[in-house]
């Protein structure tokens, strides 16, 4: 009988880590991850463990870097030792899969940047391409914010493969999308053309839960999921009608249950069986854990009542003003944070 992970990754799922902590990369690994994710709340446990003093102190003293280049410079190091890990299954999926996605500077969307617009979309077309170049089982994370998505149609135009993130709602995804195919169509050749879509689940339920406690108990909790099915549908038809050498996915993130009360879990059994799952370590260890023999569930939505409940009840484009809000914000602090913690260790260290 297969382990749980296995038996995910048999049902069809690639489970990709969020993490880049290069023993989580490797315990995981073994498990059958085939792909990881880093942000800038991974490299900053990195730091604090200790475990990079020696770099971070070359990089800021030898090399005489800002905080700002230390923390860039540092978060390509771990990412590209990640990259070494799944080489060989990008080798070997001859490029479908062993991604390690690096993310795009977050303080482009910090709410005291002074950038205009046009200027945050020109700063990603240059950083995605910057941090791409010579890497080549490496994605590109981009937000789904206006900015990052009017970035998508120039990076990929230029070859880079592509992991749009934050995206909460249809309108997002298929905005996405449409931007990356139309970028994809300038290009000499699609062979190499890459692109997966990160939809956030959990943070779904978190929202209904305070803004619509009015909620059946049988559509309370299901929003996150019912809203990542039919976002996975829509993509498998739309690519189905233009189709790639390569596989245009979705990797649903944002799986670790939010509420004690359900099991640790809950998203990862409702999503098997398509596509990506990138799990935080812990929530990997609890399937792992739980003994339990997992199948395809991926195309199971609820029942019609349920889904005309929610349809009716929730309204999408609020949904996604205030979880982009909230996004947004969590995604500048952890930056912020991290060059904090670059410029307190310089002053420990008296570089």
């Amino acid at each position: 009988m297969a382990s749980p992970l296995a038996s995910i990754i048999e049902a069809g799922t690639k489970l990709w880590l969020d993490s880049v902590d290069p023993e989580l990369v490797t315990s995981n690994r073994a498990l059958g991850a085939s792909g990881a994710t880093s942000n800038p709340i991974i490299i900053s446990n990195l730091i604090k463990s200790g475990r990079y003093d020696d770099a971070l102190g070359r990089l800021l003293k030898d090399e005489g870097l800002s905080d700002y280049d230390a923390a860039w410079a540092l978060t390509d190091q771990v990412v590209s030792a990640a990259q070494e890990e799944f080489l060989s299954v990008w080798e070997d999926t001859s490029g479908d899969d062993g991604y390690v996605s690096f993310e795009v500077d977050p303080l482009l969307e910090a709410a005291d940047n002074p950038l205009t617009h046009d200027q945050r979309v020109e700063k990603y077309l240059e950083l995605g391409t910057k941090w791409s170049d010579g890497h080549r089982n490496r994605m590109i994370k981009v937000p789904a914010t206006p900015a990052g998505l009017a970035s998508l149609e120039g990076l990929a135009a230029r070859g880079v493969p592509l992991n749009v993130t934050l995206i909460f709602t249809m309108r997002q995804y298929r905005e996405a999308r449409d931007a990356i195919w139309r970028g994809a169509q300038q290009l000499a050749s699609l062979e190499k053309f890459k692109s997966v879509y990160s939809i956030f689940i959990s943070r779904v339920d978190v929202y209904t839960a305070s803004e619509l406690p009015h909620l059946s108990s049988e559509a309370q909790g299901q929003v996150g999921l019912l809203n990542a099915k039919q976002m996975w549908r829509d993509n498998q038809q739309f690519w189905d009608q233009q189709p790639t050498p390569l596989l245009q996915e979705i990797v649903f993130a944002s799986t670790g249950t939010k509420d004690p009360n359900e099991p640790a879990w809950k998203y990862v059994e409702a999503l098997v069986g398509s596509d990506i799952q990138t799990n935080p370590p812990v929530t990997n260890e609890a399937v792992e854990a739980s003994g339990k023999s997992f199948n395809r569930t991926v195309d199971q939505l609820p029942p019609n009542a349920v889904i005309e409940e929610i349809e009716s009840a929730v309204d999408m484009q609020k949904l996604e003003d205030q979880l982009m809000r909230e996004g947004v914000q969590k995604f500048a602090d952890p930056q912020q944070a991290l060059l904090q913690l670059i410029g307190e260790f310089r002053a420990r260290v008296a570089v």
